[in-house]
């Protein structure tokens, strides 16, 4: 989809329509759904950083918290040049969603700078990661507000937040970001927890829907860190990932690609495309491409009113933060699709920072084997929850979801009151 597409449709009055149907359904005070619908912090920063050819840049940067009543915010932070501060609200908002659907206690959270990350050096991403880290840390804190990585950011642009306000207060405060390295005190199995939250998620559902998860036919959409990682898990589970698209175009093999050789190639040439014993196809064709299961892991409003009906998987898992319209979730219910929404299918990265900050704020850490079982019972609780309101409010998984997400937020505003 065209960038000008994309920016027809405001992520935010989605989250708007979403929140605003579920407390129609569940009968929300006035007060909690304004509360829900307004996010309670936003800053907006506009840095200078010295660039490399010698000339000073001023870049915009976000951190938006939208509800901290449950505990700490918690959200990424991306770096892309089309991010808006709509956009940044938007994920915010999902971001409380997805801790509560998790039963962790985080708000949500999330930060931006408009920037294109590929078009800088090392040194300049640096620069401006300090500088933005220390505009907005009149916000972040470990028992405030902990950013993590999102797209276009990864663990060294973590380390660097990390260090900058470790120096503003004179000591090591691991506990500030997660995404982080492990070497100074990252969690095990954090870079690929959100693509293993997906695989969990798609067995989880195939086991439901009655789908052979061995030897099911994935699609996977993007080819970042969720992307990737849940195309790697996946045919490690014994599914045959026939396609797998980046933002330059996609690659198709019925007969299945191999992951692993096609990262190397990508790491080689920066695309996926190119890559032997593959057809070339666009993202378009990879979202209309007849398989059991469809991972949309590039960004959001992906499957949208004009697409949804030539949707032919059986199953829908979001990798990406708001990758179906409302418009299209209808389209593809009536069509019988099953989609495990984003607040559900892509915890796995919010569940194991939360197990990350704890390791951190404790000096005391997991093995991986640990971290990767405790996230298998989380997000199982999490998803037979799910499923349980969806079979017996007879909606579906998204609206189930936000149920679920959405009577924890408010359980909490009303127990706690409005002070003064």
């Amino acid at each position: 989809m065209s960038n000008n597409t994309m920016l027809k449709v405001n992520p935010f009055e989605i989250v708007i329509e979403q929140i605003n149907a579920v407390c129609d359904r569940l009968g929300v005070d006035d007060i909690y759904r304004l509360r829900l619908l307004k996010c309670e912090r936003e800053l907006t920063v506009n840095f200078p950083v010295r660039m490399d050819d010698g000339t000073g840049k001023v870049f915009t940067g976000f951190r938006v918290q939208h509800n901290d009543t449950r505990g700490p915010a918690k959200g990424g932070i991306r770096y892309h040049p089309d991010v808006t501060l709509d956009e940044t609200r938007a994920l915010a908002a999902w971001m409380t969603l997805k801790a509560a659907v998790a039963n962790i206690p985080y708000g949500g959270a999330k930060g931006a700078v408009i920037c294109d990350p590929k078009l800088m050096s090392q040194g300049e991403l640096e620069r401006l990661t300090r500088r933005y880290a220390s505009e907005i840390s009149i916000l972040i804190g470990p028992e405030s507000d902990i950013p993590a990585p999102d797209v276009g950011t990864n663990p060294q642009i973590m380390a660097w937040i990390m260090d900058t306000y470790s120096m503003m207060k004179g000591y090591a405060v691991p506990g500030v970001v997660t995404g982080k390295p492990i070497e100074i005190g990252g969690s095990r199995g954090r870079f690929k927890a959100t693509g293993r939250g997906c695989m969990i998620s798609a067995k989880l559902a195939a086991k439901q829907l009655n789908i052979n998860f061995e030897g099911a036919t994935v699609a996977v959409q993007g080819f970042g860190n969720v992307g990737s990682s849940a195309a790697e898990l996946l045919a490690r589970e014994s599914c045959r990932i026939i396609a797998i698209s980046d933002s330059k175009g996609g690659v198709y093999n019925p007969k299945g690609v191999d992951v692993i050789s096609l990262l190397n190639h990508k790491k080689e040439t920066g695309s996926v495309i190119g890559f032997g014993n593959a057809e070339t196809i666009t993202n378009a064709e990879l979202l209309a491409l007849p398989c059991d299961i469809l991972v949309p892991a590039a960004l959001e409003l992906q499957i949208v009113e004009a697409n949804a009906a030539n949707v032919r998987a059986k199953m829908i898992v979001e990798g990406a933060n708001g990758p179906t319209t409302p418009k299209a979730d209808k389209i593809l219910h009536d069509n019988g699709v099953f989609v495990i929404p984003d607040v559900l299918a892509n915890i796995g990265g919010v569940i194991v920072s939360y197990f990350e900050w704890v390791q951190s704020i404790q000096s005391l850490f997991w093995s991986e084997a640990e971290v990767n079982d405790q996230l298998q019972q989380v997000l199982t609780n999490a998803f037979e929850e799910v499923l349980r309101i969806s079979q017996s409010e007879k909606v579906d998984m998204r609206t189930a979801a936000h149920m679920l997400a959405i009577g924890r937020v408010v359980k909490a505003m009303s127990l706690r009151g409005i002070y003064p």
